[in-house]
């Protein structure tokens, strides 16, 4: 007799799509911005296949797609009621540390710090999320580069759970609609998404950190680049001729408030922040990130930038300075408050995964700022990682796999909100009738 295969942990599959240099690029316009992404798009279509997902596809901007059917048998009362469900995540890493030759280390946390190579230290000072995994494995970098967890912790638990649902699982769902995402890092996330294509009608991305933190409600975004145009001869005559663009790019630096930058805000505080300088004496560049969870406050920040640059052309004459500022994203906040059953049923299936809800603005963005913008309702749910984008980057297992369980409780949620004339109060004693006396 055959044997039934087991089932790949979310842990084993983070590993091996970990090992896979999937880093976007800033500045290109074409998506994705870089080919070696479509090396674990074209994984995972080829995985799905295998599952037996339908309509597995990879299409020509990289966006991986598949569906899986609903299981609800003819006369349940939610059939062809029930919502069909989307879960994203995204399938790059960050162009802000290196991306290629990643060695995850699994270990088991004993508590203090973690040294890693070449003097890189995870900071127990710095990381509260330690503790809560004392004597639990963890996944880290070599301390080289950094881990992937964002986002492709997410992309694992939901090819996990796809698997369990193309196995045959007992948890009841409508039709589930996945979607792996290129160039979120690098703001084109959902630039040529096909919502149409996609087919889900509410949506859920999985690109998030601690266990029970959930998020309806991120900065809204622009991105600024000031570009200065200055005049370089041979410094041996440069007297009175050269117009060095590098200075004036530091008078704007030095200028910038500093009460207003990432390392001085928290919470729900805005900031300017300054991430890329390139240049030489003819011309220089500075890129910043403007953000704020009110979107007016956007127009301050830009006008803030605009008293700096007047200021500092008075003081360089001979220099052109140029300011543009672009939208990047906006708070998804309000478009999701639109449709409540989205963060209800994402509450209570946290709390079914013995957690604690804790809904969290995020002091940056996701796919879902732009998908809810454009009228999908897509709230982010954690995914257990933690210190994105560099080589201090770490994974709680057990953080992945709260999240399964979370979003596995989601689709059954969701089958319960669609019964006809369930109320919350029914639906809840249903739920508790059902569990185990233990846990009741």
């Amino acid at each position: 007799m055959l044997k039934t295969p087991v089932p790949e942990t979310p842990l084993k599959r983070f590993l091996r799509y970990a090992a896979i240099d999937t880093q976007s690029k800033e500045d290109v316009e074409t998506v994705p911005s870089t080919a070696k992404q479509l090396v674990l798009a074209r994984l995972l279509c080829q995985e799905l296949r295998e599952m037996g997902a339908r309509d597995a596809r990879v299409d020509g901007h990289g966006y991986v797609l598949a569906s899986i059917p609903s299981n609800l048998p003819a006369g349940h009362p939610a059939r062809g009621r029930v919502p069909h469900v989307g879960l994203l995540a995204h399938m790059d890493t960050s162009p802000s540390a290196p991306g290629a030759n990643v060695r995850p280390r699994l270990v088991t946390y004993r508590g203090g710090d973690v040294r890693l190579k070449h003097g890189v230290v995870i900071r127990a000072r710095e990381n509260p999320e330690l503790r809560r995994n004392k004597g639990k494995k963890i996944v880290t970098t070599d301390g080289t580069t950094l881990l992937g967890a964002d986002d492709k912790a997410g992309v694992a638990i939901i090819m996990s759970l796809a698997s369990e649902l193309l196995r045959g699982s007992s948890v009841p769902h409508g039709e589930v609609r996945i979607c792996f995402t290129p160039d979120e890092e690098v703001g084109n996330g959902t630039k040529f998404l096909d919502l149409k294509a996609f087919g889900a009608q509410v949506a859920y991305t999985l690109d998030g950190d601690s266990p029970g933190e959930l998020n309806r409600e991120t900065f809204s975004a622009d991105s600024a680049t000031i570009t200065v145009h200055g005049r370089n001869i041979h410094p041996g005559t440069a007297k009175g001729v050269m117009v060095n663009a590098l200075r004036a790019l530091g008078d704007i630096l030095v200028r910038l408030p500093r009460d207003m930058s990432p390392e001085a805000t928290e919470g729900r505080e805005p900031f300017i922040h300054p991430h890329q300088a390139q240049g030489e004496e003819a011309m220089a560049t500075l890129r910043l990130l403007l953000r704020d969870f009110e979107t007016p406050g956007l127009g301050r920040q830009q006008r803030i930038l605009e008293r700096i640059v007047r200021e500092v052309q008075k003081l360089n004459p001979k220099a052109r300075i140029e300011l543009t500022v672009k939208e990047s994203y906006r708070n998804m906040r309000e478009g999701i408050a639109r449709e409540p059953r989205v963060t209800e049923a994402l509450e209570e299936a946290t709390k079914r995964a013995g957690l604690t809800p804790r809904w969290v603005p995020i002091r940056g963005g996701t796919d879902g700022s732009r998908l809810t913008a454009m009228g999908l309702p897509t709230p982010n749910i954690f995914g257990g990682g933690q210190n994105f984008h560099g080589p201090t980057e770490w994974l709680s297992v057990e953080g992945m796999e709260r999240s399964l369980a979370t979003v596995r409780n989601l689709l059954a949620v969701w089958v319960e909100l669609s019964i006809p004339g369930a109320s919350r109060g029914a639906r809840e004693s249903r739920r508790r009738a059902r569990a185990p006396a233990g846990r009741r």
